[in-house]
C-alpha cells in the first residue's frame, strides 16, 4: 500500500540528520572528487532504447544468470532489473529491464551505467567501494525532484541533495533514486539510515542518476533511464534487481 505523502515527508525529515552517512555509502566516487575508474566524469551514458533496439522475447529465464541467483528471484516477480557488471574490478555495467509475460521474459529496455568504482563483492562492507552481488527487492523510491509518476512509494526531499563540496558532476546524482533492499527497512524513505545487519555491512545502496564514472557502491544510469524505471516498476509486479559482475552472476 502506498504510504501517504505526509508520513513519508516526516520520515525523510527524521532521516536528514543522518543523510551524510547515507551519501557516504551511495555517493560520488572518491568522496565526490570526480575521479575514479570508468568513463569521463561529466559524461552521461547513452540509452540503448527505442526502435533500434530489438526486443528479446520468449526467454524462459533471465539470461546469463546461473542457478544460484536465478533461484533467488521470487516466483511472483514479473519485473527484473538485471545489472551486468563488466568485471569483478570494473565500474562499468549494463542495466537491463526484463518483464514477464505469461511464463516467459521479455527484454524491454537497456542502458549503460556504472557500479562501485572498485567493482563487485559477495561480502559487502562499509566503505569498500564495491557493489554487493545478489538478488534484492525494490520497494521504495525518492529524490530531490518531484515524483515523475512513480508507482513505487516516492519521497521527495531536499535532504537527498548531494553536498556541493562534491564535484559539480555529482550534484544531480540523487535527483531520482530507487532503494535496493540491502541492509535496510522496506517501506521507509531510501535515505532512512536504519541498518538491520549493522553499520559494518554498509547500506544506502541505490539505483540513481549517473555522473559518468564509478560510484561508492550504488548502480547508476541516465536520467531518462531512471524516469523510465520509476514510471514502470510496480509493487504489484514484485520488482527485484539481480546485480553483479558477469562471472558471479553466472555462478
Amino acid at each position: 500500500m502506498r504510504i501517504g505523502g505526509a508520513m513519508r515527508t516526516k520520515a525523510a525529515a527524521a532521516a536528514c540528520g543522518a543523510l551524510l552517512i547515507s551519501l557516504a555509502a551511495c555517493g560520488g566516487s572518491d568522496g565526490g572528487t570526480g575521479s575514479g575508474s570508468g568513463r569521463a566524469s561529466d559524461a552521461q551514458p547513452s540509452d540503448r532504447t527505442g526502435q533500434a533496439q530489438a526486443r528479446t522475447v520468449d526467454l524462459k529465464r533471465i539470461p546469463d544468470v546461473g542457478d544460484k541467483l536465478q533461484k533467488q528471484i521470487p516466483a511472483n516477480s514479473r519485473q527484473v532489473v538485471a545489472v551486468y557488471g563488466e568485471g569483478k574490478n570494473s565500474a562499468d555495467s549494463t542495466i537491463v529491464l526484463y518483464t514477464k509475460s505469461g511464463s516467459t521474459w521479455d527484454q524491454t529496455r537497456s542502458w549503460e551505467g556504472h557500479n562501485g568504482k572498485k567493482g563487485w563483492t559477495t561480502d559487502h562492507q562499509e566503505g569498500d567501494k564495491r557493489s554487493p552481488v545478489g538478488v534484492f527487492t525494490l520497494s521504495d523510491a525518492g529524490g530531490v525532484l518531484a515524483d515523475p509518476g512513480a508507482k513505487l512509494p516516492y519521497t521527495q526531499s531536499a535532504g537527498f541533495q548531494a553536498p556541493h563540496y562534491w564535484a559539480k558532476s555529482h550534484w544531480n546524482d540523487f535527483d531520482y533514486v530507487i532503494a535496493v533492499d540491502y541492509n535496510r527497512v522496506k517501506g521507509t524513505s531510501p535515505n532512512d539510515p536504519t541498518r538491520p545487519q549493522g553499520q559494518a555491512k554498509g547500506g544506502s545502496i541505490w539505483l540513481h542518476m549517473d555522473h559518468g564514472s564509478g560510484t561508492s557502491a550504488c548502480v547508476s544510469l541516465s536520467k531518462s533511464g531512471m524516469e523510465y524505471l520509476l514510471r514502470t516498476l510496480d509493487p504489484d509486479q514484485h520488482p527485484v534487481v539481480v546485480m553483479g559482475d558477469k562471472a558471479d552472476l553466472k555462478a
